[in-house]
């Protein structure tokens, strides 16, 4: 198992200082992904001479999305779009429509995509966009006028050779597919291989609405394997109860472990013989939330991080493990099914603890898998079955996590840091041999 204990690490060395919004002890996301970056360049060798191109994203684009309302005023929302690194080739992240939507944040998301994307060896850098709108106050209208034009907005940097988004946060096929007609009607030409995560009936995939949850569940297994633990008898914690969470939780009942405990935005519940998922599934599908199952008991929502389980899933937003908390997890692995839930202060808490972290840089990347099989398909036309989706979504996902556990074996660091240095590894890599131009 790999070592967890944290060593000191060097400053990294660079010339120039970064602005304040870039740096590692600025508050948020971003500084989040800085910290960890610092934390990967003592292992980098001669790369390490190129890790300040992690540091600044590639281009930053803020827009204004301006609508009517169905009332007949014009309200403005203002958008992102983020292309960290393409030097392994094109942008690829999801756009998510969100109240707390920020530049930090959706930098270091599309950081995290650029690790994320090497870490499984497919041919994409890193990007990702957002709106600030809690998307629940709008009507569908009104959603699919401030997508279209946040389309249109950004349709300067995005294109199935630039940078190619995907549903995240409040986002869905249906977003997708307004987003690819958009671009598509710009360009004079249908271009189903702009954006991932659409329809069937647009040139989207099969498997890929189960992907990421697929992956959480395929890495949770192997770890589980790797450490003795039997996933048939044990029993599991979910933070967040869509696509992700849902999913995976569904997976894991499958292979036989008990669902005890599920938090989303509405509530809090349990159930210590183990929660009937396909019910809660179906009961949020009708009601929106958790909250309100009849056949588990509700809890205070901070209760959820003391439940006593042996596999914790993080799947709902950023920064939910934190220092003021990571002691009170009781799980034996936590495996990261949303973007960065978990702060470098408590990653170094469970790590004391020995807690197994499965990072989101390869816990989630099941999702931007096939999101690659979707833009294959659609640049040849030709489309694979399910079943041929998900054995090659599994395949990926194991041999990904097999690399990254040996690399935290040779080097005695943790899976995230072990993580971090393959993808980081592959992306300066690929800076090195393209050189710098002009």
């Amino acid at each position: 198992m790999p070592h967890t204990s944290a060593p000191n690490f060097p400053d990294s060395p660079t010339a120039h200082a970064l602005p304040s919004y870039l740096q590692a002890d600025h508050l948020g996301p971003w500084g989040i992904y800085l910290q960890q970056v610092d934390r990967v360049i003592p292992y980098l060798g001669p790369l390490a001479r190129w890790a300040e191109t992690l540091k600044r994203p590639k281009r930053a684009l803020i827009v204004d999305v301006p609508i009517h309302l169905d009332n007949g005023t014009v309200a403005h929302f203002e958008g992102y779009r983020v292309q960290h690194n393409t030097s392994r080739g094109p942008g690829k992240g999801g756009v998510r429509f969100h109240q707390d939507v920020t530049l930090s944040e959706v930098m270091a998301l599309s950081a995290w995509m650029s690790v994320k994307n090497a870490a499984v060896n497919v041919p994409f850098g890193g990007a990702k966009g957002g709106i600030r709108v809690n998307p629940k106050t709008l009507s569908l209208g009104e959603l699919e006028r401030m997508t279209r034009r946040y389309t249109s907005e950004i349709g300067i940097i995005i294109g199935p050779n630039k940078d190619i988004p995907a549903p995240d946060v409040n986002t869905n096929e249906q977003t997708m597919a307004w987003m690819m007609d958009t671009y598509s009607m710009n360009e004079g030409a249908t271009s189903t291989g702009v954006v991932t995560g659409k329809p069937l009936d647009l040139g989207g995939s099969l498997g890929r609405r189960e992907a990421t949850g697929r992956g959480v569940f395929t890495v949770g297994a192997e770890a589980a394997r790797h450490i003795g633990l039997d996933i048939a008898s044990a029993r599991v914690a979910v933070q967040g109860f869509g696509n992700v969470g849902g999913i995976a939780a569904k997976m894991f009942a499958q292979a036989g472990a008990k669902v005890v405990a599920v938090q989303d935005h509405g509530g809090t519940v349990m159930k210590e013989s183990g929660l009937d998922v396909p019910a809660l599934l179906s009961h949020v599908a009708h009601t929106g939330s958790v909250a309100g199952f009849t056949e588990a008991q509700a809890l205070p929502d901070d209760a959820f991080w003391d439940v006593r389980c042996d596999i914790l899933i993080p799947a709902a937003l950023e920064q939910q493990i934190t220092a003021a908390n990571a002691h009170r997890i009781q799980a034996r692995m936590v495996i990261e099914g949303a973007n960065g839930p978990t702060t470098p202060e408590a990653d170094d808490i469970l790590q004391a603890r020995n807690v197994l972290v499965l990072p989101d840089v390869i816990a989630n990347a099941g999702g931007v898998t096939v999101s690659y099989f979707e833009w294959v398909q659609d640049f040849s036309s030709f489309f694979w079955s399910e079943d041929d989706i998900n054995a090659r979504l599994t395949r990926i996902m194991k041999e990904a996590f097999a690399a990254i556990w040996q690399v935290a074996t040779d080097h005695q660091v943790t899976l995230r840091t072990a993580t971090f240095i393959v993808g980081c590894t592959r992306i300066l890599h690929s800076r090195e041999l393209r050189g710098l131009y002009p």
